[in-house]
């Protein structure tokens, strides 16, 4: 390479730290363009070809390989970039041809420059190969999502947390344990309750719901077991309660924890030994039912503060399950909204062909503290709401646009409703969406972020810069305010 390199008084160090190979002949000019590189924040190996170049090949990792092809042609890497995360390869060549760079480009090579090059040069190709080396692999790991998607009847997700709740529920659907399932208000914890039903051998028999915190006390038991004519003022005939209408079928208790101590006894009696009495009657009664409990509190906490039976809590949790709120698993939001968008345009008579890069975008970027009910209840709104064919920025609930992070509004869709007309710029959307929604979950805490999107912090920071979120505060106060940008730069973690 040649020994001259132009490089400016002013450049500054660049945003992309990554591990380059450089490899020439001239083993002591290439050491100048290498300085240049490393000024700009990379880490450079100078290599001369030879078994040296055999060992780094073989034993290192590189993010770019910037290779003169007189010493190492494409065919030197064939191997190397048919590997998972293969590094960005650049020939610069002193004698190469139209010929030369289009069958260097065919083999997988980003990018063929002619000497004499200027390190401004070197450094414009390496940032767009490299760009363009982790867009591929976003492409590839979106693609591999879209595929990996986990079901229990006609609920689906992509989060692992969700397959393993899916698959404890299959594996103990057909049995009669009792199963104390837990989340927050909002994330299906009935649908859940529906989907074991449908999958054990009581799926013929009724399913029955009863909502213990939407009863007073005195109701709630009469609703459950049942009364006897004249037991209380107003019972002018006897009454058979859930439990006997879920006979041979599932009892599913929602909000259990609102249930008095006095009427937990009588829960546990009846799921202990599947007897019962009705209000104001001496009968004992037997029955047969699957009995699925549901809570949005800590339950542990309530039998610690003795607001809650600890004899009945270990027998209503024979099968625990934990449902993740929507915040955690942002990879079923798109999902989610496509599978609603499909379903209640159908329900209101609407030939809607889907959302919106901009509006899915929004649609990431939110919390969602109401869960997947909070977000079925706005993409029905959109569905009613929407004039064109696709759901739109301009559709959603206007909350939504108040959760945004600043800086986004340089990106944002248009007032209209207009979307990114690209298929980069919906891609970078989407992206900052899905930053700005895991710095939020994580208040700011980079190696947390880096952590659940699966990448590593280097990266993480680069796309920061990229979408500039660098000087973005994600500490939310206590008020649940949205965040606003610090005056100064935050530290890295």
């Amino acid at each position: 390479m040649s020994k001259k390199v132009n490089m400016p008084a002013s450049a500054k160090p660049s945003p992309l730290p990554q591990r380059l190979l450089l490899i020439d002949g001239d083993v002591e000019g290439a050491r100048h363009l290498a300085d240049a590189l490393e000024v700009r924040g990379n880490s450079v190996e100078v290599c001369g070809g030879g078994r040296r170049l055999e060992r780094l090949l073989r034993g290192e990792v590189w993010d770019a390989i910037l290779s003169d092809p007189q010493v190492a042609p494409m065919e030197t890497f064939a191997g190397l970039l048919e590997r998972p995360g293969a590094p960005a390869v650049i020939l610069i060549s002193g004698f190469g041809s139209i010929q030369d760079a289009v069958a260097a480009m065919k083999l997988g090579a980003s990018n063929y420059l002619s000497r004499p090059v200027s390190s401004e040069q070197v450094a414009v190709a390496l940032t767009r190969a490299l760009e363009n080396r982790d867009l591929r692999a976003e492409n590839r790991r979106l693609k591999a999502e879209v595929g990996e998607r986990f079901e229990l009847d006609n609920l689906q997700s992509r989060h692992p947390s969700m397959a393993a709740v899916f698959e404890l529920l299959r594996s103990v659907a057909d049995t009669r344990a009792t199963i104390l399932i837990e989340g927050e208000s909002g994330t299906g914890k009935t649908l859940l309750a529906r989907a074991v039903h449908r999958h054990s051998a009581r799926a013929d028999a009724p399913f029955v719901e009863v909502n213990c915190g939407a009863l007073p006390d005195s109701l709630l038991e009469s609703e459950l077991f049942g009364h006897a004519r004249g037991a209380f003022t107003g019972a002018a005939r006897e009454r058979k309660g859930k439990f006997e209408t879920a006979h041979t079928g599932t009892l599913f208790l929602d909000e259990i924890a609102c249930a008095s101590l006095d009427l937990q006894v009588k829960l546990l009696r009846v799921l202990q030994d599947r007897e019962y009495e009705r209000v104001g009657d001496d009968r004992t009664r037997k029955v047969d039912v699957r009995v699925i409990a549901a809570t949005n509190t800590d339950l542990e906490r309530a039998v610690r503060e003795e607001r809650f039976r600890q004899d009945l809590y270990y027998r209503i949790r024979v099968l625990h399950v934990e449902v993740p709120p929507l915040r955690k698993r942002p990879a079923d939001v798109p999902l989610l909204a496509e599978e609603f968008c499909e379903r209640l345009s159908a329900e209101h008579g609407r030939s809607l062909a889907g959302i919106d890069p901009g509006a899915l975008a929004l649609l990431c970027s939110h919390d969602w503290p109401g869960n997947v009910r909070e977000l079925q209840n706005g993409i029905e709104r959109a569905v009613l709401l929407a004039r064109g064919e696709r759901i739109r920025t301009r559709d959603l609930p206007p909350e939504l646009a108040l959760s945004e992070a600043p800086g986004r509004a340089a990106s944002a869709p248009a007032e209209g409703g207009c979307a990114p007309t690209t298929l980069r710029a919906a891609v970078d959307e989407t992206e900052r969406a899905t930053l700005v929604a895991c710095l939020r979950r994580y208040s700011g805490c980079r190696k947390h972020a880096a952590r659940e999107l699966g990448v590593n912090r280097t990266t993480l920071f680069n796309k920061m810069r990229k979408h500039a979120l660098m000087d973005v505060d994600f500490e939310l106060p206590s008020g649940g305010s949205t965040p606003t940008a610090a005056p100064e730069p935050r530290p890295s973690p």
